[in-house]
């Protein structure tokens, strides 16, 4: 059975073949590792841009994770063939690619490790992968064992595949002196310039144990032969490896122990598989992981682990909630706010999203990512479509592609930051501008990125949506420079009221008094031009044909205008009634709310590429989660709280069986989507991307803490307003905050007919504590009426 175990910090997946891409991941600052539990990895580093060390068999270009990766017969995975040398029978674990049934079956994946046990025909294998705090390599422990009542004579096979490394050179050989296979490739480059950029690069693909191998392999093709993966020709019969190399083919890395194990004996083996520039580097990395201290490593591992487990807790009625809460959400926050996905120029959007989380977790972080942002704006005000996080980075992809939302994001990330740290400071703390030599306080950055954003309007007010906006492949609505973004008008209009508070805390009523007046004329537009009668249109296209309206057969209706016109107030009570009940017979799956629907079937011009997605699939009409958690942020704000948390909950994978199988993926992560046109295609629906880059992790984590256990920060102290469901008699939580602990207990009392706070025992007056002291502890109660 499925289960959290270890209090929730470990996951048991008991079955390979009820889920088989369900993966956990490991990484550190400079690498990730998607393993599945199978045995089929995806694995990155930065060289300094994203690179692979184990690839696909054929020629590819470089690409992070795929949403929905398909799994093949030589895609890259961690491979270990055990044969009993006298029968002749082959499995391997952890399952790929013999694909034997097990006598039992255990992957247990862990906050900084993931571990399998694996019984079969009286041998047990287990397996522990690991990473270390900083250097890209893998870590590697096998102890193969004999539970059975004779002595066996067993050979033990490692195999790690490489694939296709350079058209230019590859090969590998077997280095005695290092006891490693040593894989080597050249990166192919046509330019001179490039030769002189690639000499740094890690060319080197290894594998060493911690002891000499009694056979090995390097040639992929000799090892397989005329079997295959499945049933290897190197291993028929009872032979054993034949010491080839590789010569221009396909390398990998193999390597054959053959063991004589009495009944209750064992044999441990540690391995390292990683990319190197050199044959000290090999060298280098061996003697650290192979013959150093591997307590240290692990312990070193586990304390950069736990600097993202954030400074939350929560105990409730739902204990699959509270386990993924207390571990697995905040370590994905801590992925994206401390490696920045792994990339060398992140989205803006996504950079600062990303900080909304680490702001509970490490704010000086949030603090850089906003000032960083700042001072790559033009002196114009505009916000540019990617950050450099290196001098020598480059904008690529979708950061050449124009979108008009980034504004938005720095205002919502620097009064989040604001908010949790009353950290005043950074408003006048000093940036440069991309294009000007002159420097100005934030609070200037801020405001002239609105001024741009108010300036980048048609004839009717409404914001120029260019090539996009949140929506990335809503690429084709402006691109002739008249379409326009209904969410982003809604978008802008919030992002300006939240900025006049600020102005106004800081004694500037005139730049106070334009936003909100900017604001307020926004929501007059909104609703005078994109209002469809029972929600709101999604935007206006070149050609002034309103989209996301109830005359469209496909992308009828649009989650994201509807979340952000309650979070702006252009909704009304009568309108927001409306929007509820279309958002219900209309966008509510059992897996989630989508995005919009129906899901697009063919391509439509004036709208853009999203519409080429296969329907239910990424932006076109999936459950976005992302989108799913404006709506939750929507619904908290009209204190919906019910229907908030129905929708945060239909984002985590339930650790049941049913669930796992049906959505493809373990309750780990908050996946980018589950696949959406419920009605179109209901076999399909639900599917997991399995893809962990998401903002979603930060707005989830932010609406548990602000909203669900109401505890936020003010300039003047903080305010304490649960919104937990109606169905919950009680819950716990412990949240740190501006350096002092909060202990809160929610309970519904019976008869109780308004809520009552007291902190220390003292009754609060309102829901606002004004001072909070460094160092203290606070002992809250808060009591709410019961709900029918």
């Amino acid at each position: 059975m499925p289960e959290f175990i270890d209090n929730g910090t470990r996951f048991r997946l008991t079955d390979p073949m009820l889920a088989p891409a369900a993966a956990g991941y490991l990484w550190n600052r400079r690498m990730m590792i998607q393993m599945t539990c199978r045995g089929y990895a995806v694995s990155q580093y930065m060289d300094p841009e994203p690179r692979k060390y184990a690839h696909v068999p054929t020629i590819a270009g470089q690409s992070f994770m795929q949403p929905e990766h398909r799994y093949f017969a030589h895609h890259p995975g961690r491979f270990f063939y055990v044969r009993d040398n006298r029968s002749g029978s082959l499995f391997s674990v952890p399952h790929e690619p013999v694909r034997a049934r097990p006598d039992s079956f255990v992957f247990e994946p862990g906050l900084s490790d993931m571990r399998w046990t694996v019984e079969k025909d009286g041998l047990r294998v287990e397996l522990c992968l690991e990473l270390p705090e900083d250097d890209v390599a893998e870590i590697w422990t096998a102890t193969v064992s004999n539970i059975g009542e004779s002595t066996r004579d067993v050979s033990f096979v490692p195999y790690f595949p490489v694939g296709y490394m350079s058209w230019m050179n590859m090969g590998g050989h077997f280095d005695a002196e290092l006891g490693a296979v040593i894989c080597t490739s050249v990166t192919p480059y046509q330019a001179v310039e490039d030769y002189f950029r690639n000499r740094h690069l890690k060319d080197i693909t290894f594998l060493a144990a911690d002891r000499l191998p009694d056979h090995f392999e390097v040639s992929q093709q000799a090892f397989e032969g005329e079997g295959g993966l499945a049933d290897p020709s190197a291993l028929q019969a009872g032979k054993n490896l034949a010491g080839g190399d590789a010569a221009y083919e396909i390398p990998a890395g193999i390597l054959q122990y053959n063991l004589l194990l009495p009944a209750g004996g064992c044999e441990r083996f540690r391995l390292i598989f990683g990319p190197a520039h050199d044959k000290s580097e090999v060298a280098m990395l061996i003697g650290k992981y192979l013959r150093g201290d591997a307590d240290a490593v692990q312990k070193a591992t586990r304390a950069y682990m736990a600097e993202g487990l954030g400074s939350f807790e929560i105990e409730t009625p739902d204990a699959a909630f509270d386990a993924f809460v207390n571990h697995w959400l905040p370590r994905q926050v801590f992925y994206h706010g401390d490696t920045n996905r792994l990339t060398t120029d992140p989205q803006t959007r996504n950079y600062l999203q990303d900080a909304l989380g680490m702001v509970f977790i490490r704010p000086d972080t949030t603090r850089e990512v906003i000032l960083r942002t700042a001072s790559q704006q033009s002196v114009s005000g505009k916000v540019p479509d990617g950050i450099l996080l290196r001098p020598d980075a480059t904008l690529k992809y979708i950061n050449q592609i124009p979108h008009t939302d980034h504004a938005v994001w720095l205002v919502i990330a620097t009064c989040a930051y604001l908010d949790e740290t009353n950290d005043r400071s950074i408003l006048a703390a000093s940036a440069g501008w991309s294009d000007s030599d002159v420097k100005d306080s934030l609070y200037d950055h801020v405001t002239r990125a609105l001024s741009f954003l108010a300036g980048e309007v048609d004839e009717r007010g409404l914001p120029l949506i260019a090539q996009g906006d949140w929506n990335d492949p809503m690429n084709m609505v402006g691109y002739k420079g008249k379409g326009v973004s209904g969410w982003l008008a809604e978008a802008s209009s919030y992002a300006m009221s939240l900025w006049a508070e600020v102005c106004e805390a800081e004694a500037d009523r005139e730049t106070a008094g334009w936003l909100r007046g900017e604001a307020g004329a926004l929501v007059e537009r909104i609703n005078a031009h994109l209002w469809d009668g029972d929600w709101y249109a999604r935007g206006i296209t070149d050609d002034g044909k309103h989209f996301g309206v109830s005359a469209d057969e496909e992308g009828r209706i649009y989650l994201n205008a509807q979340s952000w016109a309650m979070l702006c107030g252009a909704a009304d009570e009568d309108r927001q009634a409306r929007m509820l009940r279309a958002i219900d017979e209309h966008l509510e799956t059992p897996y989630g709310v989508a995005m919009f629907a129906p899901a697009y079937t063919r391509m439509r011009e004036d709208v853009g590429r999203l519409t080429q997605k296969w329907p239910g699939s990424a932006e076109n009409g999936a459950v976005y989660n992302h989108a799913a958690a404006f709506y939750a942020a929507g619904l908290y704000h009209i204190k919906e709280s019910d229907r908030a948390y129905r929708v945060l909950r239909a984002m985590l994978t339930e650790p049941k069986a049913e669930d796992i199988a049906v959505r493809g993926q373990l309750p780990l992560y908050i996946p980018n989507y589950y696949r959406g046109a419920w009605r179109q295609y209901p076999r399909t629906a639900g599917r997991s991307s399995n893809l962990f880059n998401t903002g979603t992790a930060s707005w989830f984590y932010r609406l548990v803490i602000e909203q669900l256990c109401g505890l936020r920060g003010t300039r003047d102290g903080v305010v304490i307003a649960p919104q937990i469901p109606s169905d919950w008699d009680r819950c716990r939580f412990r949240r740190t905050f501006r350096g002092a602990i909060f202990e809160v207990d929610v309970e519904r009392v019976c008869g109780l007919t308004d809520r009552e706070i007291d902190v220390d025992r003292e009754l609060l007056d309102g829901d606002v504590l004004r001072r909070v002291e460094r160092g203290r502890t606070y002992q809250v109660r808060v009591r709410l009426p019961e709900r029918a």
